[in-house]
This record gives structure tokens, sequence and C-alpha cells, in this order.
């Protein structure tokens, strides 16, 4: 991730204002995390630290903890030695990874002491230390001895030392002579790479972000770079230095097109170019807190219906192959009538055959020129028998088209349906979403019923979105709210929108009785698609017609629904116009 010294720079200029504040509550959600409230004259601000190998990271958040009833023993040892301390400096070594938090403290005889903690925004090797008015280390969230490092062990009582550290250039103090010494004397090498080599506490994505400036997009190398290019990449790195020392940052997150974070920056991102959707928020913090929020949700969601999943993608396995069985069965079918054909040609001969002939040729006088035709017979069976059995056979085959048509037809319904689950599954945000999922399932006869007797929690309301003219636009989470939002809500002036041939959420355009114009349709459409499977596709038909035009059939599965008087169409699917219209 982009959480370099840089971006913790742009973090430490934010957390300017809690200097002064004092320390009001400390928790501890979980092993690697902690949460410092600080009470200043702005109002109570949640200072959030993390030493979790995969999001570390220091930053003000607005988002709830959960806290333990009962609190770990470093969550009350920060207690002890932070209790009412007052936050009196904000340090960062050059553009090194670690923020120092200096707090003004008393100890236990009464002395005012400083107390300071050190959040190592390392990677794996992210921490975060207590250290003594002595400079020695009190404690801290992850113990490093000598089985795990023996070059610089984390333990209580021993002196605090600074990682190992390279002799690297700090863009923020560096001449552009010294710039330009630098990156020619990093041999020939990607010219990305090598900036990560020259300059300390830059990230991949701000190194790539220069070169694309630098090359105009094109791929340069730090030992063949030209004098233009040169220019270019210098102009870039004063321009990125200019941007956190007057604190003018753009702070953006980029998402791919089905809307999973990737990565994020102080910077506007142009290498990218249309390949990735650009989110701005207005401060380092709120970007941290929206990216890793949303991306450890995304993930803890996923983790909770995993289970789901599985069963979903064993359930469209086994229901394919027993349908794709089924339509080799109706294709013998189609032979039929040479049954019934065979039958009546014995018959018709009968007098010719005799016990323990193994075959009949007859003329076949159902067709003009009265061709010969071979038919087989059972040794053991005498003429009538044989008779009997082609008769037998072809009416077995009409009844067993009759049964396969129908059965053949639902398998390929409950195809759609546990798609159209399997599409609201990937859509899901919360746990609520999960559980109403787990429900309707489990209505259906998918998954057994529990044992307990607990209350489900009551389903979120449907997705309500604002159009550009002002006409509210609801959307269904899943099946069962589909069919509420389509046949017990809406009324009958309501526009109802679906993806066409394509398993997505119902879309109701809520018009109160007043004809709505052409773009709030077109932008009903949009949220159509990107609420369906058809959202990572460049054009998707969207029907739309009356809500008093939509029907169920009797018996279908949820969300199946039968509409008439529609018109058909054509969007792109734009995640951000979705986002931007949400409530």
């Amino acid at each position: 991730m982009a959480l370099d010294g840089a971006f913790l720079y742009a973090v430490k200029k934010e957390l300017a204002p809690l200097i002064g504040g004092r320390v009001e509550k400390v928790h501890q959600p979980s092993r690697e995390e902690a949460v410092i409230s600080i009470r200043t004259r702005q109002g109570s601000k949640k200072l959030y630290i993390s030493a979790n190998a995969g999001s570390a990271r220091v930053h003000v958040t607005e988002q709830p903890v959960d806290n333990p009833q009962t609190p770990p023993m470093f969550c009350m040892l920060l207690r002890k030695h932070l209790g009412s301390g007052k936050l009196v400096n904000i340090r960062q070594d050059g553009l090194e990874r670690i923020l120092f938090l200096d707090f003004e403290c008393i100890n236990e005889l009464g002395d005012v002491v400083t107390v300071t903690l050190a959040c190592e925004i390392m990677g794996r090797c992210s921490n975060l230390i207590v250290i003594g008015n002595d400079g020695r280390v009190i404690d801290s969230i992850k113990r490093v001895d000598e089985e795990m490092s023996r070059e610089r062990m984390v333990l209580p009582g021993m002196k605090y030392t600074m990682p190992p550290r390279d002799n690297r250039e700090n863009f923020l103090t560096a001449s552009p002579e010294e710039m330009r010494e630098g990156i020619r004397a990093a041999g020939s090498k990607e010219l990305s790479k090598a900036l990560i080599r020259v300059f300390e506490g830059i990230s991949p994505i701000l190194a790539r972000e220069w070169t694309f400036f630098a090359g105009r997009g094109a791929h340069i190398e730090s030992g063949t770079i030209t004098d233009d290019q040169m220019d270019r990449l210098i102009f870039a790195i004063k321009r990125t230095r200019d941007q956190l020392l007057d604190g003018q940052c753009c702070f953006s997150a980029v998402s791919d097109k089905e809307g999973q974070l990737k990565d994020f920056s102080f910077i506007r991102l142009s290498q990218f170019g249309t390949l990735m959707y650009t989110k701005e928020l207005p401060s380092a913090s709120a970007l941290l807190d929206y990216f890793y929020f949303e991306r450890d949700r995304a993930a803890r969601t996923k983790q909770r219906a995993n289970d789901l999943f599985k069963l979903l993608v064993n359930l469209t396995e086994r229901t394919s192959r027993r349908v794709s069985v089924q339509r080799e069965e109706l294709a013998a079918c189609a032979g039929k009538e040479r049954f019934k054909l065979c039958g009546d040609l014995i018959s018709a001969n009968i007098y010719r055959v005799e016990r323990g002939d193994s075959v009949l040729i007859a003329d076949n006088f159902y067709e003009e020129d009265c061709p010969k035709i071979e038919i087989k017979l059972d040794v053991r069976k005498s003429p009538s028998q044989n008779v009997q059995h082609y008769y037998n056979e072809y009416k077995k085959a009409v009844t067993a088209e009759k049964i396969l048509a129908v059965q053949i037809e639902k398998g390929e319904e409950e195809l759609q349906y546990l798609d159209s689950v399997f599409d609201s599954l990937t859509r899901a945000t919360s746990e609520n979403d999960i559980i109403q999922l787990r429900l309707e399932l489990r209505e259906q006869g998918y998954i057994r019923s529990a044992g307990g007797k607990a209350k489900p929690p009551k389903a979120l309301p449907p997705i309500e979105y604002k159009s550009s003219d002002g006409f509210a636009i609801l959307v269904g989470r899943n099946n069962r709210q589909n069919d509420q939002l389509s046949l017990k809500f809406a009324e009958k002036s309501d526009i109802w929108l679906h993806t066409q041939g394509i398993t997505g959420s119902h879309v109701l355009i809520l018009t109160d009785g007043v004809t709505p114009p052409d773009k709030t349709i077109e932008e009903a459409a949009i949220i159509a698609a990107v609420n369906s499977r058809g959202r990572g596709s460049n054009l998707v038909p969207v029907d739309y017609c009356l809500a008093r035009y939509v029907k169920k059939p009797s018996g279908a599965k949820p969300g199946k629904v039968i509409f008439t008087n529609y018109k058909t169409a054509f969007v792109t699917p734009d995640p951000e116009l979705e986002k931007k219209l949400r409530v």
C-alpha cells in the first residue's frame, strides 16, 4: 500500500491540531490496534493506530470501534502511562515511516515525565512502542525477541533504537542537482524502481506517477533517461514537494471497475487512465478511514459469506449437470416415432414373423416409394410381444418428453434463481444482507432450518437514490425485497426497471403520478446496470415499464416476475454516478 513516509508526513501535518490536547480514553479493539481519544478545544478526536501487517496506519478516525469487555494488558499499560497525559509534540525523522507522539505525563511519584509512542508503519515489521523518559522501551504491542530479529530487538527495558536505515535522499530538502546526481548514479534500471532506491519515503505508486509524467507514459530506464525526461521528472518531484509542504494535497483512492479498492495516494493519479476509478477525499485521515474501512468490510463480508458462496457453487454445478443429462435424454426422445413405425409395420406383417426371428424386412407403406426397412426383433419374444415392446417404448418416450420438458424448464429457472442469489451475495455490504440471503435460501429449502429460536434481525430498507431531477429511486437488496418492492410497495404509475436477460436487482422510480424526464430514466437504468451481473460490461440493455404491467407467475421463485408494454434502454454502467446519486 501507499502509506509511505511522504504520506505519513501529510498525516503528521493533519495531526498538528491535536497538540495540546489531553488523553481522555484508551482502548484496544484487537491485538494489534489501539484507539486514543484526545480532548482538544475543538472537541474530542479518536486517534487510531494499527500495527497490523496488512493495514498498518495512524490517523484520526470517525468510524465506530468495537471494544472487548475486558481490556488487554497492553491497553491497561497505555492507560497507566498515558492517562490524562498531554500531547506536546509529533515528530518524524526525515521521511521515515515512524511517527513519534510525545506525551507529557505524571508518573507514580508525581513527577512530570515525557512518554513517547513510536508508531512504526513498516508493513510486517509495524509496531507500536511505548518509550519512557529515559529512552528505554516500557513495552510494545508486538514484542520482538532474538528469535524474531537479531538486528533489532524490541523488549521491555531495552534501549530504543531506530530501525536500520539506507542512505537515501529526502526529496523535500534535496536540491535539483542532488536529485539528478542520485538518479544518474542508480545505473540502468527501470526508472520507477530506481527512484525508490534513490529517494526516502516514497511508495511504488508515487514513483510510477513521477515516471509516467516524465516519460508521458513511455517506459524509461534511469541509465538512458534524456535531458527532457529528466527535466520533467524533476518538475514532477518539485511539484509533489510543494503540494506536501503547502498542504495542497489531493487525497484520492483508486478502485477497479468492479468497485474493489486497489490503492491510494496524496496526489492526483494519471497513470491508470480509464482502467481505474478515482475517488477524492478531503483529508489524509478521511482517505485512510474510507480506504481501510471499506476494504476490511468487504473482506469481512466475503469471509462471513464464504459458506454461502460454496453452497451456491455446488448447487449450481449439481443443477447444471442434472439439466445437461435431461437434455441428452430429451434429445434421445426425438426418435420416438421410429418406435411407433416399427410397431405398426410388425403388426401389419405379423403373419410373416415367427418366434426366433431376429430381423424383419418390410415395406414402409408410410412413404410414397414404400422403401424397405429393417426392424430388429427380440428372438426371445413372440411376434405380438415384439409389437407390444415397440409400442411401449413409444409411449415411454412420449411421456418422458413431456416430463423432461417440464423438468428442464424448472431446472433452468432454478439456475436463474441461484444466479440471482449469487449476484446479490457478491454485492452484499453488511452482515444483515448475508443473514437475509440465508433466510431466503432456508425458505426455499436449500438450507436446513436452524434449531435455535433466535429472532432474525430486521431487514434493511431498499437502497435509496435521488436522481438529478429529484426523483427517488429504490433498489432491492435481494429477491425477497425485489418482490416486495415491485409487487407491494410500487404504485401503478411508478416506473419499474430491470436488466434484460441479466440477473440483477429490481429498480423502481417513485413518480408520484408525474412523468419523469428522460435523464431520470437514464440514471435509473445506469443504477440498474451497476446493481446487476452486467456491471462490468460496456453496454447493458435495461427494460422499463409502468409498475402496473409487472406480474408474478403463480408458484414462481422469489424475484421472478413477468412484464409487458416495456421499452429498452442501452446504458454503460457508471459506478461513480451510482455512488454520487446514492442517498
